[in-house]
């Protein structure tokens, strides 16, 4: 008779084993599987350098920024530097996110890179802290099979690791898993890549992984003493570049007496290289390629602009490359000729002596333009008693913040499609003469409003900027509220 104890184990077994190629010899399974299955849920996939979701990213035109690339590629490949982090500050639109792009593409080239984060405010998959440690620890082991397994084993082991800290994910999924591999003497120095970029923490918002609302400062600090407390050890061969406006927490952690003080190489990129030079070589080589490509024979034929009005740009930019991009997707909407629009930009520019406000300049730009498409939507008779600016903010509002409570993180942000019924409008029509300034991007839920940079979006939420353009926050939830009263009484079933 069969011992049935004996068949019944059998079969325990064989449903948890691979067996080998050689009879009677039985392989454990890939214990990672599943656990690396639960990582890849958690990632932000539009985070990545190279994602679809940022296409066309901005990065360093060809001879522009050579100085502060060269002393960020020489510090990414001096691996025996004692300093492990690069932390890079600059103002809005001085280019930190070009730099980090071109560097994110050189590292990828060269076979170094081992993972980027770029953070989004006005994007809810890269706006919190969640996905970032998930989204690093990912890519880390696409490009290393030893440590993928062993980073999916720490998943398995800790099945709410995400529900955890960043420190102790950074922990238990990226510094544990290097620390075993290296230790066990399979990590390769010479082909790992090592370069860790993330971009943008000051556009971390503050929410825990509850979703629960925490000041936006609170997210950037444990970023920092994150990668402070796991990632810095001399046993583990990372290269980190961060960049970031220097929000008050950046900025106390790199002063002197703060945390990253000793620790971090810093580079104030505002404060120590001037840009003007290479915004004034963008601006030339934009321009002509823009002059070769229009339909106005004025512009193919050369000559369209002189070096002067290349100088009253760079003196308007004031360092800022947002200010000089800005201009040029101006310049090359199709509908109208560079010729025409480069005229009214010139005579938009300030004085050289009025510059008492840091961005006077930007926010004239910001302002003739807003301003250029309001008269334009008005005029059009079927739109002449909209209000342009109250339709324009409340989509503005919706993509980068959401209703009901714009100060304590986004309630509600509606695709396009849905805001469009609601408010009885069509968004291409809204924004067709701001394509400069925003355009539409694709969302979980259908397309949405994508502003080009922040610097707009705080022109739009700041009266003194925006001055006599400038709709409150509060006049928009009124203005939405009285939608919703119309949408019901149009409703029946809805009254029922």
């Amino acid at each position: 008779m069969r011992d049935l104890r004996h068949t019944s184990t059998s079969i325990g077994v064989a449903q948890n084993v691979t067996v080998n190629a050689q009879p009677n010899v039985f392989v454990p399974p890939s214990l990672g599987v599943d656990g690396w299955k639960a990582l890849l849920a958690e990632t932000a996939p539009n985070a990545l350098h190279d994602s679809k979701a940022r296409y066309d990213p901005p990065k360093c035109d060809e001879d522009t920024r050579v100085e502060v690339i060269g002393e960020i590629t020489n510090w990414i490949e001096d691996r025996e530097s004692p300093q492990r982090l690069l932390c890079m500050t600059g103002a809005a639109g001085a280019g930190k996110s070009a730099l980090q792009q071109t560097i994110a593409e050189y590292c990828s080239e060269s076979n170094i890179l081992g993972s980027t984060y770029f953070f989004s405010a006005s994007d809810p998959t890269r706006n919190t802290t969640p996905s970032l440690i998930p989204t690093i620890a990912s890519q880390l082991g696409r490009a290393n099979p030893g440590l993928k397994e062993h980073i999916g084993l720490a998943v398995e082991e800790d099945p709410h690791i995400f529900s955890k800290t960043l420190r102790c994910q950074m922990a238990a999924i990226i510094r544990d898993p290097v620390r075993r591999l290296r230790r066990a003497g399979k990590l390769d120095l010479a082909s790992f890549r090592y370069v860790i970029l993330i971009d943008g923490i000051d556009e971390c918002r503050g929410e825990d992984n509850q979703g629960e609302a925490r000041q936006d400062g609170d997210c950037q600090t444990e970023i920092l003493m994150a990668v402070k407390e796991c990632l810095l050890d001399d046993d583990l061969p990372f290269r980190i570049f961060i960049a970031s406006r220097p929000e008050c927490a950046i900025h106390d952690a790199l002063e002197s007496g703060g945390e990253l003080h000793e620790l971090a190489y810093h580079i104030q990129l505002s404060d120590y290289y001037d840009a003007t030079a290479d915004i004034r070589r963008y601006l030339r080589r934009r321009l002509q390629g823009l002059g070769l490509r229009s339909r106005d024979p004025r512009a193919r034929s050369g000559g369209w602009f002189s070096e002067k009005d290349i100088e009253k740009l760079v003196i308007a930019a004031s360092g800022q490359f947002v200010f000089a991009a800005t201009v040029v997707r101006y310049l090359s909407e199709r509908r109208s000729s560079p010729v025409d629009r480069l005229k009214i930009v010139l005579t938009w520019t300030p004085a050289r002596n009025r510059s008492a406000r840091p961005f006077e300049k930007l926010d004239l730009l910001y302002y003739s333009i807003l301003s250029a498409a309001k008269m334009a939507y008005e005029a059009i008779d079927t739109h002449s008693e909209d209000d342009f600016l109250l339709l324009f903010r409340a989509y503005q509002i919706n993509a980068t913040h959401g209703f009901n409570d714009i100060n304590s993180g986004p309630t509600l942000s509606l695709p396009n499609k849905e805001l469009n019924a609601f408010l009885q409008v069509a968004d291409d029509i809204l924004i067709s003469d701001l394509r400069s300034l925003v355009t539409t991007r694709p969302h979980p839920g259908g397309p949405m409003l994508h502003l080009y940079h922040k610097t707009f979006a705080d022109f739009l939420n700041t009266e003194s900027r925006s001055r006599d353009l400038f709709v409150p926050s509060a006049r928009v939830q009124s203005y939405l509220a009285k939608c919703y009263l119309q949408h019901v009484l149009r409703c029946p079933e809805l009254r029922a």
